[in-house]
């Protein structure tokens, strides 16, 4: 590219690249204005001052949006067990960005009887401060009190929340029973907004962790011994039953598993308004590492839902995705030190 001591750095002309877009692929020059794609075609000619950007045999792509994140989250919040996350906004959207990342949607979680507009004002708060990319937020549903309908509906009309996450897992600590996601679904239903949920049977883990801690297992095969596939795919079909009673629009974050996958698609096809997120740990890898003799290795794979052993998942996920059985995909960045995986694991 010629230089130009007097580049326009609001005026980015993208030359000779191939534009992907949702609908199709096709050679263009894209035109940047003041961050707006201002046009798209062929042969466009450069403002006085534009920086011009040779992209001849080079794939042109929308900025990603991250569907899941967890940046920033502290040691005193509800659902980390006394533990932070390593990256914090600003480390977070940095690296976002440097991966083509343009936007993430990160999780707002209240603790149980903390206000929902309270915790929303502290993230919004310290991420205003720390950002480096576009963001949003889902806002979680730990409890249900006498304010939360109506801190629901303040959500959505003055704060331009749309996503209400609940947790079927982590019992004792963020966990929901179903009355309350019945409670929940409602009221965002009638919002207009869309109801979110991280699909495992909490109860049934909880008596899986004691029986295998009592049995002697401590080491990262125990997270997924104490999570198989059949407790997502059940809490996947509970919270897709009630959110059909309450006519609510729903989606289940990180489906990690053939079966729960399979339980989001059979809902579609009865027409019901389901959507399904797989991530990019279950759509690469596969629950076999769990079971490396290299401790450092198994416990660096701990997540929740855990990786399936099938090694077959991946492909089946990736299939999922690319036929509209599942929707959307993201990262569920939500990062420790590996001094603490194990601790988490059995929480």
């Amino acid at each position: 590219m010629p230089e130009n001591t007097m580049e326009n750095a609001s005026c980015v002309l993208v030359k000779g690249g191939t534009v992907c877009n949702a609908d199709r692929t096709f050679e263009a020059d894209v035109l940047i204005e003041d961050g707006i794609i201002s046009q798209i075609g062929s042969d466009l000619s450069a403002p006085d001052g534009a920086k011009v950007v040779d992209a001849a045999g080079k794939l042109v792509i929308p900025g990603g949006i991250d569907t899941h994140t967890h940046l920033n989250a502290h040691s005193d919040d509800a659902n980390f067990a006394g533990m932070a996350v390593v990256d914090d906004f600003f480390v977070g959207t940095r690296a976002a960005l440097a991966g083509g990342t343009t936007m993430i949607l990160d999780h707002c979680v209240p603790g149980r009887g903390q206000s929902m507009l309270e915790k929303y004002e502290i993230w919004r708060n310290t991420a205003d401060e720390m950002v480096c990319c576009d963001y949003s937020l889902h806002v979680a549903v730990t409890w249900w009190g006498d304010k939360t309908k109506e801190e629901i509906a303040t959500l959505c009309s003055e704060k331009g929340v749309n996503s209400f996450k609940m947790y079927m897992a982590y019992k004792d600590s963020i966990m929901v029973t179903d009355d309350v996601m019945y409670k929940a679904f409602n009221c965002i239903k009638e919002n207009g907004a869309l109801a979110m949920v991280h699909a495992e049977n909490g109860d049934v883990i909880e008596c899986n962790c004691k029986k295998l801690l009592n049995s002697g297992v401590t080491g990262p095969e125990g997270h997924l011994m104490s999570r198989p596939e059949e407790v997502e795919a059940e809490a996947t079909g509970r919270a897709i039953m009630i959110a059909n009673q309450t006519n609510c629009p729903l989606y289940v974050v990180h489906v990690m598993s053939k079966s729960a996958a399979d339980v989001v698609a059979s809902a579609r096809k009865q027409g019901k308004v389901i959507f399904g997120e797989p991530i990019a740990a279950g759509l690469g890898s596969d629950g076999s590492h769990y079971f490396n003799k290299e401790w450092r290795h198994a416990a660096g794979h701990v997540m929740s839902p855990p990786l399936r052993p099938d090694n077959e998942t991946p492909a089946y996920l990736m299939d999922m995705l690319a036929n509209n059985s599942l929707q959307a995909t993201g990262s569920d960045n939500c990062t420790f030190t590996i001094m603490f995986v194990t601790i988490l694991s059995f929480q």
